[in-house]
């Protein structure tokens, strides 16, 4: 029954496609890149509706101001899962009614499909995807680093270290180098005596630290011999390696991942063409065709059924996905609730600590 409604809405959509453009915000680079050929491209040749692609270092800012000003220029952006919270419980997003998602490939029903926490009211995940360490193995003849632990461990593996400026994930990974569990973390991070103890691990490399704002940031600074080892997003750096032939090499352990998501702002000026553009790109093969450009994992049990290769037809993606088992062994997903509620806070520590 939804093939079918897929089927009318495209069909519908040819008739008016000279009267709609849904413009996407995204995170540009090599995710953007991806989404253009994994998303854009085929909801054009499938519906005729023009679409257009943009960034933003973080889209949840734009999309933020736009939505409160009532002057909305963008019709579905890509958000970080605990941005889209944020701004569905400020109203600043349309819901979005499961029902207008597809059921699997094999049949099975959408919200079957969908790994846990991929499906809220006002955003549909399109990925997971992981703030990781990277390093550059050229800096490194002998001995490599294997563990989140050698990130801070100036003295066996020496160089300046990349450090995304903020406090997400940063806290997180300190704690896991510092030795506490990924089971634990969050306990300990919500005591005043986990916070001090993972700014005191930050203490420890600040002064060897070059701050990063950007995801483009990481694997230049790593290619031009800035840093020998940066915390990065996973995507950036395999695209680096792969398309680029770079030296980087990522370092599962220790990952942080979490739900990219679809949303719309309130205001949207192309509404139901944004939902045509969510519905079609989340589907089975959307999803599954996204892994085929960029090494973030696919939020549908049936995209993942079967070997994905890369757009090259020759890289095996698996062991490039967080997603994949022995990337997972000692992996955080992050947690929502926690950065919901504490994100002001600790943005405002963070940024008296880098001050000081």
């Amino acid at each position: 029954m939804k093939t079918l409604l897929l089927t009318t809405v495209i069909a519908s959509s040819m008739a008016v496609a000279a009267q709609a453009e849904v413009v996407v915000l995204s995170w540009g680079g090599a995710y953007g890149a991806a989404e253009v050929e994994a998303h854009v491209k085929p909801f054009m040749e499938a519906t005729g509706i023009k679409t257009t692609m943009t960034d933003a270092d973080n889209p949840a800012t734009p999309l933020k101001a736009q939505a409160e000003s009532g002057n909305v220029s963008v019709d579905v952006a890509l958000v970080e899962y605990a941005d889209a919270v944020r701004l569905c419980d400020e109203g600043l997003l349309e819901e979005i009614d499961p029902d207008l998602l597809l059921p699997g490939s094999d049949g099975t029903p959408a919200m079957e499909d969908f790994l846990p926490g991929a499906v809220m009211d006002c955003g549909i995940s399109t990925d997971l995807w992981a703030n990781v360490i990277a390093y550059d193995a050229s800096q490194f003849p002998g001995e490599k680093p294997t563990k989140i632990a050698d990130f801070f461990d100036l003295q066996k593996f020496p160089g300046k270290r990349g450090v995304k400026k903020a406090p997400k994930t940063v806290l997180e990974m300190a704690l896991m180098a510092d030795g506490v569990p990924a089971a634990e973390v969050y306990d300990v991070l919500s005591t005043d005596e986990g916070l001090d103890r993972a700014f005191a691990k930050l203490d420890t490399i600040k002064s060897d630290v070059i701050w990063w704002e950007a995801g483009a940031q990481p694997p230049q600074l790593l290619a031009d011999g800035e840093v020998s080892m940066s915390t990065a997003y996973n995507g950036r750096i395999f695209n680096a390696a792969i398309e680029e032939g770079k030296p980087l090499v990522v370092l599962w352990d220790g990952q942080v991942y979490e739900h990219e998501m679809y949303v719309i702002p309130k205001g949207a000026p192309h509404l139901d063409d944004a939902m045509k553009y969510i519905q079609f790109t989340t589907s089975t093969e959307g999803l599954r065709r996204q892994a085929q450009y960029i090494s973030y994992g696919p939020t549908r049990k049936s995209s993942n059924a079967g070997e994905i290769l890369y757009k090259d037809g020759k890289t095996v993606m698996g062991p490039h996905l967080p997603t994949y088992p022995a990337n997972m062994t000692n992996a955080l997903e992050t947690n929502l609730d926690f950065w919901v509620d504490n994100d002001s806070e600790l943005n405002e520590r963070f940024n008296a600590w880098l001050a000081n």
